[in-house]
């Protein structure tokens, strides 16, 4: 009895012994990187795609002031106007070197008009800074740097001289809040130029839907090949009131942060769906 177990004990031993390994090789498949981590403007953070070229704008242009727009470092967080970060952080390949006020009101399409805004500063054109509230009624910097201020009243706007002249930043930043409170994507989506033709789509550009709630996307930048074919950055603010930042492509990660676009398209970004596609440009 005791030479029957071992004898099967030996027969198992020996199976275990020369028993085959079996190996499995993964396929891994990756896509292409166009991340530089170490870059610190959108220009430098995101690489051309092979066959693509960037397209050439004025060095003081709008365009140009957006493309080379400071970054944070690779990594950074999106962060909520409480100083929270935001929920979801996976959504973005770049967070915008620009602060957050803490009083809630810089939400997506404010975001955008606080980047038209500091550009008309930058290059002395503050003559050209003024934005329609949701009622229609325009307001702009100069009259509110005059001392001008608006009586609401319903839908009914009327403007008075109630404070001092004030042409400093700080008072700008005032200024900005009214607008942020009385403006949105409803008034940008009224106000501003439609722009018809995917060809003619420039960096500042911004893809929209107004309403309550709405959301809007700003083109930051644009890159060619020599089929004229197009791809493109998008950066966006956000609701509750967070970092301006790059987005990444969630729907096409072979080509990610890059977006092709379409008119008359559905186009998803983090976080929102435009269902159909219409494209507007500040004056």
């Amino acid at each position: 009895m005791i030479i029957f177990i071992i004898a099967v004990s030996t027969i198992v031993i020996v199976a275990l012994q020369f028993k085959p390994i079996r190996q499995t090789t993964l396929a891994i498949v990756t896509s292409p990187s166009y991340i530089n981590k170490n870059g610190n403007t959108i220009i430098d953070r995101v690489k051309t795609p092979e066959g693509y070229k960037r397209v050439a704008y004025d060095s003081v242009s709008f365009q140009n002031y957006i493309r080379n727009q400071k970054l944070q470092k690779y990594g950074a967080k999106v962060i909520n106007y409480d100083g929270t970060p935001y929920f979801y952080q996976l959504g973005h390949v770049g967070v915008l070197d620009i602060d957050v006020p803490n009083n809630g009101l810089q939400q997506c399409a404010d975001a955008l008009i606080r980047l038209r805004s500091e550009y008309l500063w930058s290059t002395n054109e503050k003559g050209e800074i003024g934005f329609q509230f949701t009622s229609g009624h325009y307001c702009s910097w100069k009259k509110y740097a005059e001392g001008y201020r608006p009586k609401i009243n319903g839908n009914k706007v009327t403007f008075h001289k109630t404070a001092r002249v004030d042409n400093s930043k700080t008072n700008f930043y005032k200024y900005l809040n009214l607008i942020y409170t009385y403006s949105g994507t409803m008034s940008l989506n009224n106000e501003l130029n439609e722009v018809n033709s995917i060809n003619d789509l420039k960096i500042g550009d911004m893809l929209v839907v107004g309403g309550f709630p709405g959301h809007i996307v700003m083109i930051a930048d644009i890159v060619q090949n020599n089929q004229g074919e197009r791809l493109f950055l998008l950066l966006q603010g956000n609701t509750p009131a967070q970092s301006i930042h790059l987005l990444r492509n969630l729907d096409d990660t072979t080509i990610s942060p890059w977006y092709k676009l379409q008119l008359n398209s559905e186009i998803s970004v983090p976080g929102f769906t435009f269902t159909k596609s219409k494209f507007v440009r500040f004056k």
